[in-house]
């Protein structure tokens, strides 16, 4: 493989253990790729790479690791973000990539379902959903490298979240490897199945803890006859959700997005990444991007021109524009999309990804605001998903400061963020999971119960600790 690191001695070893119950070509060294992460947080420390091409090839690799206590890392697009994917302690482990099992094996656009293997990457999966004349709605900024088995073991969101739900809502049925090696064949396709322990539901989420996901059947949706796609300027968080709640009134369950940016995502785009088009040469404190998909015989741009001029009228919003093309619809999207890209390009100090309940969407931001500014001088970027209460809320240094110059006030506003998402009854671990990055905080503000119950649950599915150990449970 091309750019592999060197095999140790006793990773060799293991490995020629492993290809003598494999074809040909399955077994060999990790990549760079394969021990680093989209941040350059972590880095692994090497171990086996395992490419299997089938469900049965990774039953034998995870069987032949519990016969040994190996541990296992499944690795899908590589684009998780606290972690989970990277082994940085304990014994060197096997890196199960899923990258040879990426087959889409069937569209049935009568019953609204895909069913796919987890390499699968998930534009090529929206893509054979849209040949069949139907949609898979999960969508994010990711979606031409990750991979739909990580996405299910991380229980991804992304913009349609407010219409669709997230990976979870998405899913009818698993295939898995468990960590003893068994293949469970949960590959369903009933809407109703009530026998029991719902074991779909215990692997999406556990981000490989508890078994490697390896298929999937996905519900697929219709598409929308029109969709329409608009830039609202708002007054301020609180408007934004008066706004919310107007457009669901008068669209029902037509919003498929509600995306809230604050200026300074703007004035980041403008400074590191200028060839992109801003919609306003001075941005708004606050704006919304609204996109709504309809049903035949309903004028989407007529039905936002409808929902700005209620807005206006009501004081909620002072400016608008809605795409009259679809090129301005890509741009809008662009201006939202590329605002994390520009964020690495400044440096954060520390990046939140939460949620809190809608109604307190407005104290969040101004409490956070406040107990900041008690701890120095920062730039904040908030923005994200508030139609569901997902926010982005990122911490930056002043011009002419460097993140090298706050490292040392990192922690205190990491805490000072999270205590007040935890005081409004909020999640610290939206939708990028908890992976390694966020242990601590899982057992700081989790709920001691269920953190119990957790851990009964992966002792007994896993009870020699080697799928995934360290991730979102601390290793024993």
């Amino acid at each position: 493989m091309d750019g592999a690191l060197r095999l140790s001695e006793a990773d060799a070893a293991f490995a020629e253990r492993l290809a003598a119950r494999l074809p040909a070509g399955r077994i060999g060294a990790p990549g760079p790729a394969h021990l680093e992460e989209p941040r350059g947080r972590w880095q692994g420390q090497g171990g086996v790479l395992a490419r299997p091409a089938t469900a049965e090839e990774v039953a034998e690799i995870v069987r032949t690791c519990a016969e040994a206590r190996v541990p296992v890392v499944p690795y899908g697009g590589g684009t998780g973000l606290v972690g989970g994917q990277i082994a940085t302690e304990g014994p060197r482990p096997v890196i199960l990539s899923l990258d040879r099992m990426t087959a889409i094996r069937g569209v049935d656009a009568r019953e609204n379902v895909a069913t796919v293997e987890a390499g699968a990457v998930l534009a090529d999966i929206r893509a054979a959903a849209e040949g069949a004349g139907r949609l898979f709605p999960l969508s994010l900024a990711s979606e031409g490298t990750a991979r739909i088995g990580g996405l299910l073991a991380t229980n991804a969101g992304g913009i349609n979240t407010l219409r669709y739900g997230n990976a979870r809502a998405l899913c009818l049925g698993v295939e898995a490897v468990l960590p003893d090696g068994r293949l469970w064949n949960g590959l369903t396709r009933l809407r109703k199945d009530n026998t029991g322990y719902d074991l779909r539901d215990l692997l999406i989420g556990a981000e490989g803890t508890l078994g490697v996901i390896t298929a999937a059947t996905l519900a697929l949706h219709p598409r929308p006859a029109g969709e329409g796609t608009a830039l609202f300027a708002v007054r301020d968080p609180s408007a934004a959700l008066d706004l919310l709640a107007r457009a669901r009134d008068r669209l029902g369950e037509g919003i498929s997005a509600f995306e809230l940016m604050h200026r300074q995502g703007m004035e980041f785009l403008a400074e590191t990444l200028p060839e992109t088009r801003l919609p306003w040469s001075e941005p708004p404190e606050w704006t919304v991007l609204i996109e709504v998909g309809l049903a035949a015989g309903l004028d989407p741009a007529e039905a936002l021109e409808d929902l700005f001029a209620e807005a206006a009228e009501a004081g909620l919003a002072h400016d608008g524009l809605i795409a009259q093309s679809e090129t301005q619809r890509a741009a809008f999207w662009a201006v939202r999309e590329r605002i994390p890209e520009a964020n690495r390009l400044i440096g954060a100090i520390s990046s939140h990804d939460i949620s809190v309940p809608l109604a307190a969407i407005p104290e969040f931001i101004a409490r956070a605001g406040t107990a900041l500014a008690e701890i120095g001088s920062f730039r904040v970027n908030c923005f994200g998903h508030v139609g569901d209460g997902n926010l982005h809320y990122n911490v930056f240094p002043v011009p002419g400061r460097s993140r090298a110059d706050h490292e040392h006030q990192r922690d205190a506003i990491k805490r000072c963020v999270h205590d007040i998402v935890h005081a409004l009854e909020g999640s610290v671990a939206a939708e990028h999971g908890v992976g390694r990055l966020k242990v601590p905080d899982l057992e700081r503000y989790g709920d001691p119960a269920k953190l119990a119950a957790m851990r009964a649950i992966k002792a007994a599915l896993d009870p020699a600790g080697i799928m995934n150990p360290g991730a979102v449970l601390r290793a024993p």
